[in-house]
């Protein structure tokens, strides 16, 4: 299993970034796949889920109507939107895929840096 996270940067707040976790290695489309961050002195939280096939999402309530996920099955791929960005959104995000048992899998992270 391989996730790869990119679209990381420093944005100015109430700008907008995409980030794109490319997967390879097991099926994806059978998979729900999420997205979670780790602000600076905090715990890694999860920010939104997506289920196998697109049809269902979650999201942290901090980021609801500014985070969209959304997943291209074709491409292997699951992207957040990130609109209308804050500077506590600053953080390192990860991409995830549960496992079957036990821990999952995680990408390494990108940075997203939301400052003026």
């Amino acid at each position: 299993v391989q996730l790869v996270e990119s679209g990381g940067g420093l944005v100015q707040p109430g700008g907008s970034l995409r980030l794109s976790c490319a997967a390879s290695g097991f099926p994806f489309s059978s998979y729900g796949m999420s997205w979670y961050r780790q602000r600076p002195g905090k715990e890694r939280e999860l920010v939104a889920r997506i289920n196998n096939v697109g049809g269902g999402t979650n999201y942290a309530d901090a980021v609801k109507g500014r985070f969209t996920i959304s997943r291209d099955n074709a491409k292997n791929t699951v992207y957040l939107l990130m609109n209308n960005l804050k500077p506590e959104d600053t953080a390192v995000y990860y991409c995830y895929r549960p496992a079957n048992r036990g821990p999952g899998y995680w990408g390494q992270g990108t940075q997203v840096t939301v400052s003026s």
